[in-house]
């Protein structure tokens, strides 16, 4: 029998379900488990891809090309698993499947309610995406905090699910904040009370709760929050903030939440296998060397735009032991008149993020042209790839004008051009290229030698690719195509020999980045600038 947990969270938003809920996830795989992480996302979108990044942050996308909530990252990189369509459950989606049946006529004339017939399909996605991972939990998170009108369809799902799966095969979590207020700091419960009281109203009564606090929380207010809330005591779990989110497991695991999960849940008693994290968070909490990569993008104000590529510079400080860094540079900002020198004159490397729209370009071109021409290790990324593709036709080709058929269609040379499976599309909801493709790598590159294979496979989220009749041109000038589409159609990757670390793909490989599977791309990047850093220290001893 599957056995399903449920997340919810209280008393106010961006408290860290989603850290709290793969760090629970990270608990069970540590004991062998299957786990099926599942989002359900009350907002009425079908999904994420049209959501603004400075209102909602990056959208994730996963093997399958579904574009999703954030989170669904987190899922994957702390239980190192693939999520898929089936992992995100929206308001949108949920209703778009009910009303297709109602109009098949799957209801047979009779009247169309949230109950039963939205709360049965919202317990039937999340059935499904247990069986498709054949898990043996799926663990599900509620996205906004109780209280919410939009959640409530979820909620009463969740609610259900006791009473279909059997109450002894339901576990619930609910995350909430404990504050401190005065001079004294003195730690209040009432909060996480009333949160508690709210959901009961529902129907739900809490397995655990995770009580998210900035001070060590006594036994005296643990026994306190355990008599008042109706939780064991040994199930409240304090959860302070950690130097690296990659501990909260390992904090989880010594307060005894995974023992107790298992027992609570009826799974076999597996000792934990901790030996591969606890690696992994020695190295992020002592690292021997340090680097500071630079990350141009456009939407650098909301820190979760671009969260895959914070993780995976994280996740690639492991191999080389090093702390990585991170300058935040809005690419409006080098359209100011900043000379890009002032900016990346402290920083061993650059990635140029990925982004939509004019807004920026000239910035993100002036970065990597100074990045070309310093010799500065360079990683571009889908955007960041064509912006290098247009400098480079710019000033290394000669052709003036140079530019994205997205930006200026008109352009005297565009070359990067609209992918032709994309005209005549006018519908901006999951149309693009989304989703895992093959590339083919040319041996010898860079590129070829980091991973370690000729064949790959990368997850894509664009419309424009780089115009094939410019290749010659390219190559002729110094640029390597060192990966194509199996078919040759497609430039996936460009790099230039000459320079240090001149990468860019026109794939998003942040997204298939782990920390106990660092990304070759963003870890060959971090080991050039760190060389690039020691030869700078160097170089300055002797001065």
């Amino acid at each position: 029998m599957t056995k399903y947990i449920f997340v919810t969270g209280g008393v106010v938003s961006s408290i860290g379900k989603g850290i709290a809920t793969a760090s629970i996830g990270r608990l069970l795989r540590n004991r062998g488990y299957t786990v099926a992480p599942v989002k359900l996302d009350p907002y009425i979108n079908v999904d994420a891809g049209t959501m603004n990044p400075f209102q909602h942050g990056e959208v994730f996308v996963t093997e399958d090309g579904a574009e999703t909530d954030l989170d669904l990252g987190h899922y994957e990189r702390f239980m190192d698993v693939s999520c898929s369509h089936g992992s995100s459950v929206t308001t949108g989606k949920v209703y778009r499947n009910v009303i297709e049946a109602e109009r098949r006529g799957d209801y047979l004339g009779g009247t169309v309610q949230v109950i039963p017939h939205v709360t049965q399909e919202i317990k039937r996605l999340i059935v499904d995406a247990g069986k498709q991972q054949e898990a043996d939990v799926v663990i599900a998170e509620v996205g906004g905090t109780v209280g919410d009108i939009e959640s409530l369809p979820f909620l009463e799902a969740i609610r259900q699910m006791k009473k279909d799966a059997g109450a002894e095969n339901v576990l619930y979590v609910h995350v909430s904040f404990v504050p401190t207020v005065g001079p004294w700091h003195e730690v209040k419960t009432k909060p996480t009370q009333h949160s508690v009281i709210k959901l009961r109203e529902i129907g739900i009564s809490p397995d655990v709760l995770v009580c998210r606090s900035e001070v060590p929380l006594g036994e005296d207010v643990k026994e306190k929050i355990s008599l008042f809330c109706d939780v064991p005591v040994n199930a409240v779990i304090e959860s302070l903030n950690a130097p690296t989110i990659y501990e909260v497991p390992l904090n989880y695991e010594d307060l005894g939440l995974g023992t107790y999960i298992s027992e609570r849940l009826g799974l076999e008693q597996r000792d934990a296998n901790l030996a591969e994290w606890e690696k992994i968070v020695e190295i992020l909490k002592h690292p021997r060397e340090k680097c500071r990569i630079a990350i141009v993008g456009k939407y650098t104000e909301n820190g979760d735009a671009y969260k895959s590529i914070a993780e995976a510079l994280v996740h690639a400080g492991i191999p080389n032991n090093a702390k990585v860094d991170i300058e935040w540079i809005e690419s409006d900002t080098l359209e100011s008149g900043i000379p890009p020198q002032e900016l990346l004159q402290g920083c061993d490397g650059l990635i140029v993020a990925p982004g939509f729209g004019s807004r920026g370009i000239e910035g993100k071109v002036e970065a990597v042209k100074w990045a070309r021409e310093q010799g500065l290790p360079f990683l571009g990324i889908c955007l960041g790839m064509q912006v290098a593709v247009i400098e480079f036709a710019r000033n290394v080709c000669g052709l003036q004008g140079a530019n994205s058929e997205e930006m200026e269609p008109k352009a005297p040379y565009s070359v990067v051009h609209l992918l032709p499976e994309q005209k005549g599309i006018t519908s901006k909801g999951a149309t693009m290229r989304l989703g895992s493709y093959p590339c083919n790598l040319v041996n010898g590159t860079i590129s070829q030698k980091l991973y370690g294979s000729a064949k790959i496979t990368e997850r894509h989220r664009h419309r424009f690719e780089v115009n094939n009749d410019f290749r010659e041109l390219f190559t002729e000038h110094g640029m390597v195509i060192s990966g194509v589409s199996p078919d040759y159609r497609l430039v996936e990757m460009v790099e230039i020999p000459s320079h240090p670390f001149y990468v860019a793909t026109q794939a998003h490989p942040e997204f298939k980045s782990r920390p106990n599977r660092p990304h070759p791309l963003f870890a060959g990047l971090v080991k050039a600038a760190l060389a690039r850093a020691k030869k700078n220290d160097s170089a300055a001893i002797e001065a």
